[in-house]
């Protein structure tokens, strides 16, 4: 049966302006960094991205490596774009990266015009697109000349294979030098992908600042620390979970016992507040007016709408959140 959206999926998303742009992303995202690569089952990952898109979710986040295997995340994404979304594609904004390695050789890593250039024609191959509409540098490469790096995304602009670009993992340092090399070149930096959660908060010392400053945006990722934020580790760790497998990012030795009870603890204030331990770290990033969007991602319909349910109680008691720095610091 061909998927046809509800009409009034946009009175369930609220959206905010990415900086000072004119541009607005929904308050949550969808990343598509897990679970739709080609090791996951596709009809999944295909009604986990309709749902996203009925509640509201305009924003759709890729790189080139997302997988397992790398790439297979746009092909499966582009399969849905065709049949799916084909006639959608003006209310969607599409993200994709390049940064990391991605093939063989010495022009398949990193930050070189080289590199940039052929990644994002293979993405779009991947999608069957002939534009993203936004674009980032995935990781800062000390390897290549800053200004050759962004170069590169002002000539990809002005090809108009993407409408806006972004910067990913930069420190503050980096990200004040290439904001004025975008801008000297005319392509404005549009928003920063950096990680960040209530147990992450590495962004908070001056990389946010900088953002403000200049007018950009700011989307988090892994807000939910690789689930560390979520109910699954409460009372130890399922086989089952991240940290529970032999590969991921997540592993067992990253939940110590001293941030276990730090996550009990904050659990407790979320029930006290009506929402799952998620829900409330995901708010809780959504306070700050300089965070424009909060990227998750969902193995499962009912993970999406559990996330999705964080939106129905935005509002912080200041009582509640002097006890969650309490528990942070």
């Amino acid at each position: 049966m061909a998927y046809v959206p509800i009409r009034n999926r946009y009175e369930l998303m609220s959206f905010n302006h990415c900086g000072r742009s004119g541009l607005k992303l929904p308050a949550i995202s969808l990343g598509l960094w897990h679970n739709f690569g080609g090791v996951d089952p596709y009809e999944t990952g295909r009604r986990i991205v309709r749902r996203a898109f009925d509640a509201g979710i305009t924003h759709f986040d890729l790189a080139n490596n997302y997988g397992p295997p790398g790439g297979s995340a746009e092909i499966n994404f582009g399969r849905m774009l065709a049949t799916d979304f084909k006639s959608l594609r003006d209310e969607m904004i599409i993200s994709t990266k390049a940064g990391y390695y991605m093939w063989p050789g010495p022009y398949g890593d990193g930050g070189s015009r080289k590199y940039l250039i052929s990644s994002l024609d293979k993405s779009l191959q991947r999608m069957g697109l002939d534009y993203v509409d936004i674009f980032y540098h995935h990781r800062f490469d000390q390897d290549t000349p800053l200004e050759e790096t962004l170069m590169a995304l002002d000539h990809i602009v002005r090809q108009g294979k993407a409408l806006y670009v972004g910067l990913s993992n930069y420190s503050a340092e980096q990200t004040e030098e290439a904001v004025a090399i975008l801008r000297k070149l005319g392509t404005p930096c549009l928003i920063h992908q950096p990680r960040y959660s209530m147990l992450d908060r590495h962004v908070e010392e001056s990389l946010l600042d900088v953002l403000d400053k200049h007018g950009i945006g700011c989307i988090a990722y892994s807000p939910l620390a690789q689930g560390m934020l979520t109910d699954r580790y409460l009372k130890g760790i399922p086989e089952d979970s991240r940290a529970g497998k032999s590969t991921g990012f997540l592993k067992k030795e990253d939940i110590k016992p001293d941030i276990l009870q730090r996550i009990l603890k904050l659990n407790d204030v979320a029930r006290e507040r009506g929402q799952s331990l998620a829900q409330m770290a995901i708010v809780w990033l959504l306070k700050d007016p300089r965070v424009t969007s909060v990227l998750v991602g969902a193995s499962s319909i009912q993970q999406l709408e559990n996330n999705l349910q964080a939106l129905d109680h935005k509002h912080f008691e200041q009582a509640e959140l002097d006890k969650i720095n309490q528990l942070l610091n």
